[in-house]
């Protein structure tokens, strides 16, 4: 069974979390420069097996798409071009940066650390990725 990586889109990085071989676990793997993320995804993809990805899709506090969800549309569309053979699963990441901050803060992380804006991304996408195993569950 291949793992499940979750990516935290963003406009400049994005965050990236992975879970254990028996998709118990999620964990935080890497940020990315956007504009390489394809490119990391492949690498990634060639060196460990992953069957599926969860992306967080940005919606408003109205449950509307905020003003990134066309990138993010446009970046799973990417997605699905470049790994056919993978599910996609778009998962709501509203409230996940300040969860990210506030886990940071619980987690003892020094303030200098959590200051580091690619710490929040990856944390941010490990909890869409822990989200969704919570979810799948039965």
């Amino acid at each position: 069974m291949g793992r499940i990586l979750a990516v935290d889109y963003g406009s400049k990085r994005t965050g990236i979390a992975v879970t254990d071989p028996l998709r118990i676990i999620a964990t935080p793997l890497e940020t990315v420069p956007t504009s390489g993320l394809i490119e990391f995804l492949t690498a990634y993809i060639q060196k460990e097996p992953v069957d599926e990805f969860v992306v967080g899709m940005p919606k408003t506090l109205m449950n509307e798409d905020s003003a990134v969800a066309p990138l993010v549309r446009k970046f799973v569309d990417s997605l699905k071009l470049k790994f056919p053979h993978k599910l996609v699963h778009l998962v709501d990441e509203r409230f996940t940066s300040s969860m990210a901050m506030s886990a940071m803060i619980a987690g003892g992380m020094r303030k200098k650390e959590r200051q580091v804006r690619g710490n929040v991304d990856k944390i941010s996408a490990t909890i869409i990725l822990q989200s969704f195993l919570d979810s799948t569950k039965r």
